[in-house]
C-alpha cells in the first residue's frame, strides 16, 4: 500500500521549508529540521550510541544509493556470504532490506534494531553531513562512504523516480519543473550543492574517515572501486580472494542487470517515508542520460549553477 498520495509527494518535493521534516520516534531519538532555501540543517537531538564501530553509506537521492548499498554489503559480508553463493541475501532481498536507513529506523521508532546489528554496523543515510550525530561524524572508529553523481544525471534520475507517484490523480510533473526546483535548492535534504560540499570538505579534512566517490568514476572502474571500498572498510581482499576473482564476482552480483532480474526487485515496495515499487530503483544506471531530457540551454544553466556553488572547493564534475 502506498503510504502517501500524489499531493503529499509533491508537497514533500517542492515546499519552501520543511517544518515537518521532523523525524520523531516515540523515544524522541531524532528531531531534525531543515530549510530548503538556505540549506541550513540542524540536529536538535539525536541520541546515538557511540560504543559501536559503524560504517555509513551516505548519498544524495538518486546518486547510486541502491547500487552502493549492494556493493558495500556484498564486500563486508563476503566471509559469511560468498558472492557466488546461491543463497546470497542479495539474490532474495532488495538491497534496501540488507542495509537499513538511519532515518527510517529513527523515524519509525525502531532505533532499538540498531542494537542487534553486528559490529561494524552498516547503515545508510541521505542526511547532510551537518545533520549527522557527532558520535558518527567525528568518531575515529566510524567511517563514511559518500557517493555523488553528475548533477544533471542526478536531476533526471530523481525526476523519473518521483514522477510516477506525483503524476497520479491528474497531476503532472514536467521535467522543467523538477529542474527549476532543484536549481533553486528545493529538496528534502537541502540544496544539493550544500550536500556535496559538506561531505567533500569532510573527506578532505579526514580522508581516513570519509571516502568521497563519484558514480561515474565507479562505473568506469568497477573492480577498482570494489578494491578501494574494501580497503577503506578495513576488509581488503587477500591474495587468495584476488586469485579466486572475488572482486569481479561482487561486481557481477551487484550489477544493475543482475539486480533488475531478481524477483525481490521486481515486486514489493521500499522507502522511508513513501513506498516506491522496488523495480523503480533499477531504471538505467547509465552516465549521460541527461542529454535525452535537457536542451543545451538547460544544461548550460545547470552547469553555471554548479560552477558557481562549488567554486573554490576543488570539487568539479565532467559532463
Amino acid at each position: 500500500m502506498v503510504t502517501a498520495d500524489s499531493a503529499s509527494v509533491m508537497d514533500y518535493i517542492t515546499a519552501g521549508d520543511i517544518p515537518a521534516a521532523t523525524l520523531d520516534s516515540s523515544h524522541s531519538a531524532f528531531t531534525a529540521t531543515a530549510s530548503r532555501d538556505d540549506g541550513n540543517l540542524e540536529s536538535d537531538d539525536y541520541r546515538y550510541n557511540d560504543d559501536y564501530e559503524d560504517y555509513d553509506v551516505a548519498t544524495p537521492p538518486k546518486c547510486g544509493t541502491t547500487w552502493v548499498k549492494a556493493l558495500s554489503f556484498a564486500t563486508m559480508a563476503r566471509a559469511a556470504y560468498p558472492p557466488s553463493a546461491g543463497d546470497h541475501p542479495l539474490l532474495r532481498l532488495n538491497p534496501h532490506d540488507c542495509v537499513p536507513s538511519m532515518e527510517g529506523l529513527f523515524g519509525a521508532g525502531r532505533e532499538a534494531q540498531l542494537e542487534v546489528l553486528p559490529s561494524p554496523r552498516l547503515m545508510h543515510t541521505h542526511m547532510h553531513h551537518a545533520l549527522l550525530p557527532p558520535s558518527l561524524a567525528h568518531n575515529p572508529d566510524c567511517k563514511i562512504v559518500y557517493v555523488c553523481r553528475e548533477p544533471k544525471d542526478m536531476m533526471v534520475s530523481l525526476w523519473h523516480f518521483t514522477k510516477a507517484l506525483v503524476s497520479t490523480g491528474g497531476r503532472t510533473y514536467p521535467f522543467s519543473d523538477a529542474l527549476e526546483w532543484t536549481c533553486e535548492g528545493k529538496s528534502p535534504y537541502g540544496p544539493f550543492w550544500d550536500h556535496l560540499l559538506g561531505y567533500w570538505r569532510a573527506s578532505k579534512a579526514t580522508p581516513e574517515r570519509v571516502l568521497f566517490l563519484k558514480y561515474e568514476e565507479m562505473l568506469a572502474d568497477q573492480v577498482g572501486t570494489i578494491r578501494e571500498l574494501a580497503r577503506f572498510l578495513g576488509v581488503p581482499f587477500t591474495a587468495a580472494e584476488e586469485a579466486a576473482g572475488l572482486p569481479l564476482d561482487i561486481v557481477k552480483l551487484c550489477s544493475i542487470d543482475t539486480m533488475r532480474s531478481l524477483d525481490a526487485n521486481k515486486t514489493g515496495k521500499s522507502g522511508q517515508f513513501f513506498k516506491f515499487p522496488n523495480e523503480s530503483f533499477f531504471r538505467k544506471g547509465v552516465v549521460g542520460d541527461w542529454v535525452n531530457h535537457m536542451t543545451p540551454e538547460m544544461a548550460r544553466d545547470v552547469d553555471a549553477i554548479v560552477e558557481e556553488k562549488l567554486r573554490g572547493s576543488g570539487l568539479t564534475f565532467t559532463s
